[in-house]
């Protein structure tokens, strides 16, 4: 997934409101648009680098949306918004494994009159969730927050198995060059609960780290998943 214009690099100056970032560019200061609803814990010190998009249309209040952040020498992409282009690409592209060979991808498959998941690929279906969290040098870990929405996600990926659905769990990690992943399950023990239920009845779990740059995000490569 390319961006289609050129980011502006910044300093950050604090996040607040959930959905507005004040950002120093130059001698300026701009107040962004933040495209993620997570705690983003470690990501917010005052100073890290990041990175935003302009957009120029009228109708819009905030003309930047924050995109990417620096942290301990890492890029990490912020923007949940993304998240799903960045799999259809590599779906599209083939970049994942264990979907070669899918015919049909149809995004924001409606499972039933409450549930929407990301993707149906032929009789997969793909949840996607975006990973942001870095507490340790080589390991990713989802949730940053406790999360009632995934926790009911999991549970209707097990209920799917019963109408010959393959149901998978995506978790892009959006964080370069991250070789592990794990539940974070002392910040919502419930998900890593469900998790495992939805593990042993047999929904698929995959960590795929994605490639980051100024001018693109990709997927690059799958990560190991620890159980613990």
């Amino acid at each position: 997934m390319k961006f289609t214009s050129t980011l502006i690099k910044g300093k950050l100056i604090k996040r607040y409101k959930r959905f507005f970032v004040d950002i120093k560019v130059n001698n300026s200061i701009l107040t962004a648009h933040c495209p993620n609803t997570g705690s983003m814990m470690g990501l917010l010190d005052e100073g890290n680098s990041v990175w935003v998009t302009k957009n120029d249309n009228p109708n819009r209040k905030l003309k930047f949306t924050l995109e990417l952040i620096k942290v301990n020498k890492k890029l990490v992409g912020v923007n949940t918004h993304r998240a799903n282009r960045i799999v259809e690409h590599g779906l599209k592209k083939k970049l994942f494994k264990e979907f070669k060979l899918i015919k049909k991808i149809i995004p924001e498959f409606k499972y039933s009159n409450d549930t929407r998941f990301d993707f149906l690929c032929d009789k997969n279906i793909i949840e996607v969730k975006n990973v942001t969290l870095l507490r340790s040098d080589d390991l990713a870990e989802f949730p940053d927050a406790i999360t009632s929405r995934g926790t009911k996600h999991l549970a209707k990926l097990v209920d799917s198995i019963k109408k010959n659905y393959k149901p998978y769990v995506l978790f892009l990690t959006q964080i370069q060059g991250i070789n592990n992943f794990r539940i974070a399950k002392d910040i919502d023990n419930n998900y890593y609960q469900n998790y495992l239920i939805a593990k042993k009845a047999g929904v698929k779990f995959l960590a795929y780290r994605c490639t980051l740059n100024s001018k693109e995000i990709k997927i690059e490569k799958k990560i190991n998943i620890i159980d613990e």
